[in-house]
């Protein structure tokens, strides 16, 4: 059973470290919980049209909170740290009869939406 790209993802983690990395390429998400690495770099991939290189993931157990006299916990939850292509050079390789043949790369060198100011 396959999952659309936006049960994957779902929301961005904006903090001071995160908005440092992504001037590198690097870019942080909180993902579903049962999502797999492989998953992650599917989903980015087609929701922002950019070449993925390695996915990092962590899981958050929830942290035991209490109010007065009532105990609970804040919610588990996945984080991944993507790092995309920041290069965007031309890619060459060999076509038919051993002629060299060059294509330009079709993704983005970074991700408009992510909601910080580059």
């Amino acid at each position: 059973m396959s999952k659309l790209p936006q049960d994957i993802i779902i929301k961005p983690v904006i903090s001071e470290k995160s908005s440092y990395d992504t001037a590198i390429g690097k870019y942080t998400f909180q993902v579903a919980r049962t999502a797999t690495k492989t998953d992650v770099r599917k989903a980015v991939e087609q929701l922002f049209g950019v070449k993925v290189v390695s996915v990092n993931t962590v899981n958050y157990d929830g942290k035991k909170k209490r109010q007065r006299y009532i105990e609970g916990t804040t919610p588990a939850y996945k984080k991944a740290v993507v790092t995309i292509d920041m290069e965007a050079k031309e890619v060459s390789y060999l076509g038919k009869g051993g002629k060299a043949a060059k294509s330009d790369k079709k993704f983005k060198t970074a991700i408009e939406e992510f909601g910080i100011g580059q």
